[in-house]
C-alpha cells in the first residue's frame, strides 16, 4: 500500500498505509517474542527473532524511501529504491514466516521435491535395473503412497504444526520414492516420444506437488484466509489427477485393474470435501443439489449394476468404463453432498453466510498453473509443433480470462487506487501476451533453436506479469469472506456429511471387491461381500438423500415463524373479544405517540420484507431462513403495540379497525409462510410461485390499509405525466442538499460561512420537498411513493434541527459543545438524505434497470469487438473437435428467445416499472447467452476461416448494437403517453432489432454454405451501413470532436474498400466477397463517426459544417449502391453488369474528393498540412527553443533569483560557469527562434515549399534544418547539466568545456542548414546571423572561465618530493608512467572523436556535407 500510495502521488492512503504498517509491526514483535519463548530449540529462537528485526529495520527503511519518494514525486532513483526496499522487507517477512514451527520442514520438503525433479532434467535416462512387471508394481505401490501422502498434507494443514512437519516430510519422501518409479518406468517405454510424454507428466506431477505444499503451507499460518482450504483442496485434486494421467499411460496391469485404482485415489482426493465444509463447493444452488444427487444416485446405480454384469460375463472392457463412470458419479455426489451441508449450515438463522471477494483467487490460480506449464512447454525442446500451437491457444485463452476478472473486478471497486492498479495489470498482461503471440507468429512454424530461445525471452515478462497480477489479486482486501457457521448449523450438516462418508467409504470398499473379482469371477465368497457393499452404497445414498431433503434451508425456520404468528393471531383475538365487552386494559406505562410510533415501525419494516421474503421463497433457499425469521420477529411487537394503541383509543370502531387490521396483516404473513415454506426456494417450484405471488400482494395491501389507518393525512393527489423526470429532478435535488450539508459539516472551523450555507440548505430543501410531493405521487407502487414522502418529512426535521445547531454557533464560535451537536445533526441529515435517495430509486426500478442493461451491452459491445481483433489476426482456434453445427440450434434459439424479449422490452415502456425492470434484465441476459454462443460457434469454424469468423460477429455484434439503442430508447419513452415522439423512436429501435436480428439468423444458417455466404454478408453489411447511415443523418450531437486531419485520414480507407469492391465484383469469389464486406463495414462507419465529430467541432462554419455532412451523406449513398451492384453482379454476372462497377466507383472517388477538400478547407488559414516537410521543420524549431528555455529555467533555479548580470572576471568560479551557461541557453534560445522566422520567411517568399518540381529537395532541406536544431537543443541540454553537475562539484572542467564547444559546432551546423536557400540580405538572416555571433561569444566565455578555473586549479595542486633516493626514483618512474598513460588515451580519444565525426557525417543532408566541404 506504501508503494501503491506513493505511485499514484496519493499522501492520504500514503499516511493510512504507514499507520497500518506501523501497528502491524508492533503485534508483528508481540508474536515473534512468543513464538520464539513457546521455541525449545535455541537456533529456532534465535532464528526467529533475528528474522523480525530484519523485518522491522527493512519497514523503517522502507517508511524513510516511501518519504522521500512523496517528498520528491518524479525522482526515478526514489522510485528505484522504494521498489528495491519493498523487495527487501517482501523477502524478510517471507525469511520470518519460515521460521515459524512447521515452516522450516515444509520449506525442506519443497527442496526436496525440487532437487528430486532434477533427474527430470538428463537427456538420457539410467538404464532399466528391474523387470517391466516389477517397474509397473512399484510405479502403482508407490502413487498410492503419494496419493495418501498428499492427502495426510491436506488433513495435518489444519492441525499442529508438528503433524504438518510429519507430513510434509513422509510427502517429500514418497515423491522422492514415487519419482524413481516412474523414471523406471519411462525407461521401459518403446518409443521416444512415449519416454517425452512420460517425463511430462512426472514433471507436471513435480508442480503439482509444490503447489500442494504451498498451499498447505499457507493454509498452516493463516487458518481463516479466505478460499484457502478451497485452494488446498484444488491441489491436492491437481496431484490426483495427474498422477492418474501417468498411471493411465505407461501401465498395463490385467484389464480393469487401472480403472479401479484410478477410481479410488480420486475418491480419496474428494473425501476431504466433506471436512468442516464452511465454504462453498461450486455454484449450485440447494435445489440444483438435490437434482444433481438424483443424477448422480441413478447413474451410479447403473453403473454399479454393470459392474457386477461384466464381472460375470467377464468383459473386461466394459467393466473399466462402468468403473470410470462409476467414480464420476461418486465425485459428483460428493460435490453435491459438501454444497448442501454448506448451503444447510449457512441458512441457519444464528450463522453468518459468507461475502463472495473482488476475484476468485481459485481462478486466479488455476490460470496462473495453466500458464506456467504452456510456457514451459513453449520452450521445452520436445515440444511438437502441433503442441506449441496448443500450447500459445491456452495462453491466450488464460490470459484473456484474466484480463476480464480485472475487468470486472475495476469495475466492482470502489478503491480508485486499486481500480488502476487491476487496469494496468491486465494491460501488462495483455501486451505480454500480444508480444509472446508475435514472436510465435514470426517463426512461421520454423521452431528452430534460436526461434525456442525468441519465445523464452518473450514468456519471461509474461510470467513475471502473470505472478504480479496473482500476488496483487490475492491481496486479503479483495478476498471474499467465508461464511461462520453456528453450532446448530453445524448440527444440521452433521446427518449430510455422515451419509455422504459412509457412501464414500462403502463405495471404496466395493471397488476393491470389484477389482479382486474380475480377476476370479468364480469367487462366490467375494460375490457375497460385493453384493453387501453394494447394499451399504444404496443404503448410504438413501440417507443421503433423505438428509438432504430433510434438512432442507428455512424449512425449520418456516413452522417456527409460523407458530410464533399463530400466537400473535390468538393474542389478537383475546384482545378483540375483551375491546367487544369493552374490557380491554388500558396501558398507562407508555404514551399513545409512543405506542403508535413503534407500530408504524413494525408495519414498515414488515412492508420491507415482504419482497425479500417473496423472492427467496422463489429461488434463494439459503437466505429463506433467514428473511422469514426477521419477518417473524416482528410481529410481536406489532400485536404488542396494536393492543396497547387500541387501548388508548376511545371510540370503539377505531379500537376494532386498528385490532381487526392487525390481524388481518398477521393472517396473510401466516399465508405467505405456508407458501413460501412449500415454494422452499426452489426456482423449478413454478406450481408455488402464484401462490407466493398472491400471499405477498394480499400482504401489501393489509400493511396499505393499516398505514391509512395509521397516517390520517392521506397522499396529496394529481398523477402528474413523467414519472421518471420528476423523480430523477428529485434525486437531484438530493444531491445538491447533500453537497450543501457536507460543505456546512466542513465550514465549523468558518462559523461566519454558516449563515449562507444554512439559507442554501432551506431553499434547496423547499425544492426537494416539491420535486418529492410529485415524485411520491407518480411513483408505483403506492408504497414506494408513501417511502418517498415519510422520508422527505424526516429529512426536513432534521434540516430543522440541523440548522438551528448553525445558527447556536454562530452566536458562539468557540462553543465545543455546540460544534459537537452541528457534526451529530449533519451526519443524521446525511443519513436521511441516503435513505430519500434510495427510496427515489426503488420508484425508478426501471429506468435503472434500463441503464444497467445498457452498460452491460455496451460492455459486450467491446468484447465482441476484441473478439473481431482476435478473428482478424487468425488467433480464434476452437479448444476441441467441433464443428459449427454442434452450436447452430443454440444460436437461433437464444436468438428467437431475445426477439421474445425484445417485445417485453417495447412493451414495458408502457407498463409499470416493475415489468420495465424484468424486461430490461431478461434482454440483458438473453443477448449475453447469444453473444457467448455465437462466439463459440465463430470459435469452432476454426481459424483457416478469419473472414466468415468476423461476418458472424458482426452480425451478433449489429445485433447488440441494435439492443443498446432499443433499451435507450425504452428507457426515454418509459411513462411518456402513446402520442410522444419518443414512443416513434422506441417503435423505430425495435423494427431495427428486429432486422438485425433476422439478418443474424440468415447469417447462421448461410454461414456453412460455401456458395452463398459471401453474398450473406455483403447483404448484412449494406443493411448495416443503412443503419449507420440513419445515425449519421440525425440531430443527435457527437460526444467528442474530431481534427480535419483525422477526418481526412478516415477518408483514405473509403479508397482502399472501394477499390476492393471492384475487384471482389470482378472475380465474383465468395472470400473476395466476405473481406469486403467486413472491410466496407469498418471503413463507412470510421468515415461517418470522424465526419461527423469534425463537422460538429465549435469552429467550424454552418456552411463548411452543412458541406461536409451533405457529402458524407452521398459518399455513404453511392458506397451503398456500388456494393449493391456487386450483389447483382453475384446474381447475374454478366459484362454489362461489371461495366457499371467502374462508373459507381467513380461516383464514390468524386465524392471522397468533395469530402478531403471540404475538410482542407476546414482547417483555415492558419492550418497546415501536417505531412508538409517546411512545416515539420518549425515544428522541431519552436520544439528546440521550448526545450532549450526549459533548460535555462532549470539554470536558473540552482540559485536564488537575483538581476541579469554579464559573466565577468570579479565573479567566483561557480557564479561565472552559471551566468556563462544562462548567457549560451538564452542566445541559443534566440537563435532557434531566428532560425525558425528565417524558414517561415522562405516558404513566404515562395522558395521552399510551393514548387511540386523541388519537393523532394525541400524534403531533404527541412531535414537538414530539423537536424540542426535539436543538435542544438541536445548541446544546450548537456551544457545546462554539465554546469549544473559543475557547480555541484560532480563533473570536471573537462565536460564542461566540451560542452559548450559542442554548442559552438551545433551552432555553426544550423546556420549553414538556414543559409543554404536564404536571401543573405534579408531581415531574417540578420538576426539569425547576430543570434549565432551571440551563441559563440558566450561560449567561448565559458570555455575561458573553465580553462582559468582549471589552470588556478592545476597552480594550486602541489608536488611533494620525496626525498630519499629510492623514494625519488619511484616517484619518476610512477609519474614518467602517468604521463605515458594519459597520452595513448588522448590518443585513443583522438581517434574515437574522429569516427564519431566520420560516422555523422554521413547521415547529414547534402547542403551541410557541401558547405562543410
Amino acid at each position: 500500500m506504501l508503494c501503491i500510495g506513493w505511485s499514484q502521488a496519493v499522501s492520504s492512503l500514503s499516511s493510512v498505509a504507514a499507520r497500518e504498517t506501523a501497528q502491524a509491526l508492533r503485534t508483528l514483535a508481540q508474536a515473534a517474542r512468543g513464538v520464539s519463548a513457546s521455541t525449545k530449540e535455541p537456533q529456532a529462537a534465535a532464528a526467529m527473532l533475528d528474522s523480525a528485526q530484519c523485518v522491522m529495520e527493512g519497514s523503517a527503511m522502507l517508511i524513510h524511501e516511501a518519504h522521500q519518494a512523496l517528498v520528491h514525486p518524479g525522482d526515478a532513483e526514489s522510485q528505484q529504491r522504494l521498489a528495491q526496499v519493498a523487495k527487501a522487507v517482501s523477502h524478510s517477512l517471507n525469511n520470518c514466516v519460515n521460521c515459524l514451527p512447521g515452516q522450516k520442514d515444509v520449506d525442506m520438503a519443497l527442496r526436496s521435491i525440487g532437487e528430486a525433479s532434477k533427474k527430470l532434467l538428463v537427456d538420457i535416462l539410467p538404464p532399466c535395473s528391474k523387470a517391466f512387471q516389477e517397474a509397473q508394481s512399484d510405479l502403482n505401490h508407490t502413487a498410492a503412497e503419494l496419493n495418501h501422502s498428499a492427502g495426510e498434507v491436506v488433513h495435518s494443514s489444519r492441525g499442529s504444526s508438528s503433524q504438518l512437519a510429519t507430513a510434509s516430510g513422509k510427502f517429500s519422501q514418497d515423491f522422492d520414492e514415487f519419482l524413481d518409479a516412474g523414471i523406471e518406468m519411462a525407461g521401459h517405454t518403446q518409443s521416444k516420444d512415449d519416454q517425452i510424454q512420460v517425463i511430462g507428466n512426472l514433471k507436471n506431477i513435480s508442480m503439482a506437488s509444490s503447489k500442494l505444499l504451498l498451499a498447505a503451507k499457507s493454509l498452516s499460518v493463516d487458518p481463516g484466509a479466505a478460499n484457502a482450504k478451497n485452494l488446498l483442496a484444488v491441489a491436492a485434486r491437481a496431484v490426483t489427477e495427474s498422477i492418474n494421467q501417468l498411471i493411465t499411460l505407461c501401465t498395463q496391469q490385467a484389464a480393469g485393474q487401472k480403472e479401479c485404482d484410478n477410481a479410488l485415489r480420486e475418491l480419496e482426493a474428494v473425501r476431504g470435501l466433506l471436512d468442516n465444509p464452511n465454504e462453498p463447493v461450486n455454484e449450485l444452488s440447494y435445489f440444483e443439489c438435490i437434482e444433481s444427487v438424483m443424477e448422480n444416485s441413478k447413474v451410479l446405480g447403473e453403473s454399479m449394476a454393470g459392474i457386477s454384469q461384466h464381472c460375470k460375463t467377464g468383459d473386461v472392457v466394459a467393466f473399466g468404463e462402468s468403473v470410470g463412470v462409476a467414480s464420476k458419479a461418486l465425485c459428483g455426489l460428493t460435490e453435491a453432498a459438501g454444497q448442501a451441508s454448506y448451503l444447510v449450515g449457512v441458512s441457519d438463522p444464528n450463522s453468518q453466510s459468507g461475502h463472495e471477494g473482488l476475484v476468485d483467487p481459485i481462478q486466479f490460480a488455476k490460470a496462473h498453473q495453466a500458464i506456467q506449464m504452456a510456457c514451459y512447454n513453449l520452450v521445452d525442446p520436445a515440444s511438437s509443433p502441433s503442441q506449441i500451437l496448443s500450447a500459445a491457444t491456452i495462453v491466450a485463452k488464460h490470459t484473456s480470462a484474466l484480463c476480464n476478472a480485472c475487468r470486472l473486478a475495476s469495475s466492482k471497486t470502489s478503491n480508485p487506487v486499486a481500480r488502476r492498479q487491476f487496469v494496468q495489470s491486465a494491460k501488462e498482461v495483455a501486451n505480454t501476451t500480444a508480444n509472446l503471440v508475435k514472436t510465435i507468429k514470426a517463426s512461421d512454424g520454423d521452431f528452430s533453436e534460436d526461434n525456442r530461445n525468441r519465445c523464452r525471452v518473450a514468456t519471461t515478462p509474461l510470467l513475471e506479469a502473470v505472478e504480479n497480477l496473482s500476488t496483487f489479486a490475492n491481496n486479503p482486501e479483495f478476498a471474499s469472506i467465508p461464511a461462520q457457521i453456528s453450532y446448530e448449523g453445524s448440527a444440521a450438516q452433521e446427518p449430510i456429511v455422515r451419509s455422504a462418508r459412509s457412501m464414500l467409504d462403502s463405495s471404496s470398499y466395493l471397488l476393491e471387491t470389484a477389482r479382486s473379482l474380475v480377476l476370479n469371477p468364480k469367487d462366490p465368497p467375494t460375490w457375497s461381500i460385493l453384493a453387501g457393499h453394494s447394499r451399504t452404497v444404496s443404503d448410504s445414498i438413501k440417507s443421503l438423500i433423505t438428509s438432504i431433503r430433510d434438512k432442507a434451508p428455512g424449512q425449520r425456520e418456516c413452522d417456527y415463524s409460523i407458530d410464533n404468528i399463530n400466537k400473535c393471531i390468538r393474542d389478537i383475538d383475546q384482545a378483540s373479544l375483551a375491546a367487544v365487552g369493552q374490557t380491554l386494559p388500558c396501558r398507562d406505562d407508555i404514551s399513545m405517540e409512543a405506542l403508535q410510533e413503534q407500530l408504524t415501525s413494525s408495519v414498515q419494516e414488515i412492508g420491507h420484507l415482504i419482497d425479500p421474503v417473496s423472492t427467496t421463497a422463489r429461488g434463494e433457499a439459503a437466505q429463506l431462513g433467514h428473511k422469514v425469521t426477521q419477518l417473524a420477529r416482528y410481529f410481536d411487537p406489532l400485536i404488542v403495540a396494536s393492543m396497547g394503541l387500541a387501548s388508548k383509543l376511545h371510540n370503539h370502531q377505531q379500537q376494532m379497525t386498528i385490532l381487526d387490521q392487525s390481524k388481518t396483516l398477521s393472517e396473510s404473513a401466516l399465508q405467505m409462510l405456508y407458501a413460501a415454506k412449500e415454494g422452499g426456494g426452489n426456482p423449478k417450484a413454478c406450481h408455488t410461485h402464484d401462490a407466493i405471488s398472491e400471499a405477498a400482494q394480499l400482504m401489501k395491501e393489509a400493511v396499505d390499509d393499516i398505514m391509512v389507518t395509521l397516517n390520517e393525512a392521506a397522499s396529496e393527489g394529481g398523477m402528474v405525466g413523467g414519472m421518471v423526470e420528476s423523480i430523477a429532478e428529485a434525486m437531484g435535488r438530493v444531491k445538491n442538499l447533500f453537497i450543501n450539508i457536507h460543505q456546512m459539516t466542513k465550514s465549523i472551523t468558518c462559523p461566519e460561512e454558516l449563515g449562507g450555507l444554512a439559507s442554501q440548505v432551506t431553499v434547496d430543501y423547499g425544492q426537494l420537498a416539491h420535486q418529492g410531493r410529485l415524485a411520491a405521487a407518480t411513483a408505483e407502487p403506492e408504497e414506494v411513493g408513501y417511502q418517498i414522502k415519510t422520508r422527505v418529512h424526516e429529512l426536513g426535521h432534521g434540516c430543522i434541527y440541523m440548522v438551528q445547531k448553525a445558527g447556536a454557533l454562530q452566536l458562539s464560535p468557540t462553543d465545543s459543545f455546540s460544534k459537537r451537536e452541528l457534526i451529530e445533526c449533519a451526519r443524521a441529515v446525511t443519513e436521511k438524505v441516503s435513505l430519500v435517495l434510495s427510496a427515489l430509486q426503488a420508484g425508478n426500478k426501471g429506468t435503472q434497470a434500463c441503464i444497467t442493461a445498457a452498460s452491460a451491452v455496451s460492455g459486450i459491445i467491446a468484447d465482441l469487438d476484441t473478439t473481431i481483433m482476435f478473428a482478424s489476426a487468425g488467433t480464434l482456434s476452437p479448444e476441441n473437435e467441433e464443428s459449427f453445427a454442434d452450436h447452430r440450434e443454440s444460436i437461433l434459439k437464444t436468438a428467437k428467445a431475445l426477439v421474445e424479449d425484445t417485445k417485453l422490452l417495447v412493451a414495458g415502456a408502457a407498463s409499470s416499472q416493475e415489468k420495465l425492470a424484468q424486461a430490461a434484465q431478461s434482454s440483458a441476459k438473453t443477448i449475453t447467452q447469444l453473444t457467448e454462443v455465437v462466439k463459440l460457434g465463430a470459435t469452432s469454424m476454426g481459424s483457416e476461416d478469419p473472414e466468415t469468423q468476423v461476418v458472424l460477429i458482426n452480425a451478433v455484434r449489429d445485433v447488440a448494437k441494435a439492443l443498446a439503442e432499443l433499451i435507450s430508447a425504452t428507457k426515454c419513452a418509459a411513462g411518456k403517453p402513446a402520442d410522444d415522439s419518443s414512443m416513434y423512436q422506441l417503435k423505430s429501435a425495435a423494427k431495427v432489432m428486429v432486422t438485425n436480428v433476422t439478418s443474424l439468423l440468415k447469417t447462421v444458417k448461410a454461414v456453412e454454405d460455401e456458395a452463398t455466404r459471401g453474398t450473406r454478408a455483403l447483404e448484412a453489411t449494406i443493411e448495416c451501413i443503412k443503419q449507420e447511415l440513419t445515425v449519421f443523418r440525425s440531430k443527435d450531437v457527437p460526444d467528442k470532436c474530431n481534427t480535419p486531419e483525422e477526418f481526412i485520414r478516415m477518408t483514405k480507407g473509403i479508397t482502399i474498400a472501394t477499390a476492393k469492391a471492384v475487384a471482389a465484383g470482378n472475380s465474383a469469389q465468395q472470400e473476395d466477397v466476405i473481406a469486403t464486406a467486413n472491410l466496407s463495414r469498418k471503413a463507412i462507419s470510421d468515415m461517418l463517426t470522424s465526419c461527423k465529430q469534425a463537422a460538429c467541432h465549435p469552429e467550424v462554419a454552418e456552411e463548411l459544417r452543412s458541406k461536409a455532412l451533405q457529402y458524407g451523406s452521398e459518399c455513404t449513398v453511392g458506397y451503398i449502391n456500388l456494393l449493391e451492384q456487386v450483389l447483382q453482379v453475384l446474381h447475374r454476372p454478366m459484362p454489362e453488369q461489371k461495366q457499371q462497377l467502374a462508373l459507381h466507383s467513380k461516383h464514390v472517388a468524386a465524392c471522397v474528393t468533395e469530402l478531403v477538400q471540404t475538410a482542407e478547407a476546414m482547417k483555415g488559414s492558419e492550418c497546415v498540412d501536417p505531412e508538409d516537410p517546411t512545416v515539420i521543420a518549425e515544428t522541431e524549431l519552436l520544439g528546440a527553443a521550448a526545450s532549450i528555455e526549459a533548460a535555462a529555467k532549470k539554470l536558473e533555479q540552482l540559485k536564488p533569483r537575483a538581476k541579469p548580470k554579464q559573466a565577468d572576471e570579479s565573479l567566483d568560479f561557480e557564479e561565472q560557469i552559471l551566468e556563462a551557461a544562462k548567457s549560451i541557453a538564452a542566445a541559443t534560445s534566440a537563435l532557434v527562434k531566428s532560425a525558425s522566422a528565417a524558414q517561415r520567411e522562405l516558404v513566404a517568399q515562395g522558395k521552399v515549399g510551393s514548387n511540386l518540381a523541388n519537393a523532394v529537395d525541400d524534403g531533404q532541406w527541412s531535414q537538414g534544418l530539423i537536424s540542426a536544431a535539436r543538435m542544438v537543443a541536445t548541446a544546450t541540454s548537456s551544457l545546462c547539466e554539465a554546469a549544473n553537475a559543475s557547480v555541484q562539484g560532480q563533473a570536471s572542467e573537462e565536460k564542461l568545456i566540451s560542452s559548450a564547444k559542442q554548442v559552438a559546432a551545433s551552432t555553426a551546423q544550423l546556420l549553414v542548414a538556414c543559409k543554404v536557400k536564404a536571401d543573405q540580405d534579408s531581415e531574417a538572416m540578420k538576426r539569425l546571423q547576430a543570434a549565432g555571433n551571440a551563441v559563440k561569444r558566450a561560449s567561448d566565455n565559458l570555455v575561458k572561465a573553465a580553462q582559468k578555473a582549471a589552470f588556478d586549479k592545476t597552480e594550486v595542486d602541489s608536488v611533494v618530493v620525496k626525498t630519499k633516493f629510492v623514494g625519488g626514483i619511484a616517484q619518476i618512474i610512477a609519474a614518467q608512467e602517468e604521463m605515458l598513460r594519459k597520452e595513448r588515451e588522448l590518443e585513443e580519444a583522438r581517434k574515437k572523436l574522429a569516427q564519431i565525426r566520420q560516422q555523422q557525417y554521413k547521415f547529414l543532408p547534402s547542403e551541410l556535407r557541401e558547405d562543410e566541404g
